[in-house]
């Protein structure tokens, strides 16, 4: 009789500690949601809110990409350039702050859309790049150091035309 009981006691142990490990893992996990309407960030563990930034993203004729979306590499300071000399859209930004590159299935990594600390404009609330998400360099510091390689970026809604 004392086998049973042990054996019970450790299946009702075990069965309560995974069930404990799988609620509590599930509510901590991390998710960035990024809704272009509103040109807001907000970044949750489980349930909780753990950001809540204002955001700008692609304009309209250099939309950021929606859906969801996984960090393939994160860089403290990054070059980047693109745009178009002739039609008055190139740029060429050293030591951009904070990037954390972003790909998908449908939106391949060699695309080279990103989240990122902006220092070259104040312009928050309203689309303003080739279709990253800029920050203000100290919100995208915080998030930069919070996100895992793992945390997914759910990217939604319509960009404001005007």
């Amino acid at each position: 009789m004392g086998k049973f009981a042990v054996f019970f006691a450790m299946v009702f142990f075990l069965s309560a500690f995974f069930a404990i490990t799988a609620d509590t893992t599930f509510a901590q996990e991390k998710r960035v949601e990024i809704n272009l309407s509103e040109q807001k960030l907000q970044a949750f563990s489980g349930d909780e809110k753990v950001f809540d930034f204002v955001i700008s993203t692609g304009k309209p004729w250099w939309p950021t990409p929606t859906g969801t979306f996984y960090p393939w590499i994160k860089l403290r300071l990054a070059g980047m350039q693109g745009g178009s000399v002739t039609y008055g859209t190139y740029y060429n930004l050293p030591n951009v702050p904070y990037v954390i590159y972003f790909g998908n299935n449908e939106v391949p990594n060699w695309r080279g859309y990103g989240l990122h600390g902006t220092y070259w404009h104040n312009n928050f609330g309203y689309p303003m790049s080739h279709g990253c998400v800029n920050l203000k360099t100290p919100d995208m510091e915080k998030l930069y150091y919070w996100m895992e390689m793992s945390t997914p970026i759910h990217i939604f809604g319509q960009t404001p035309q005007g």
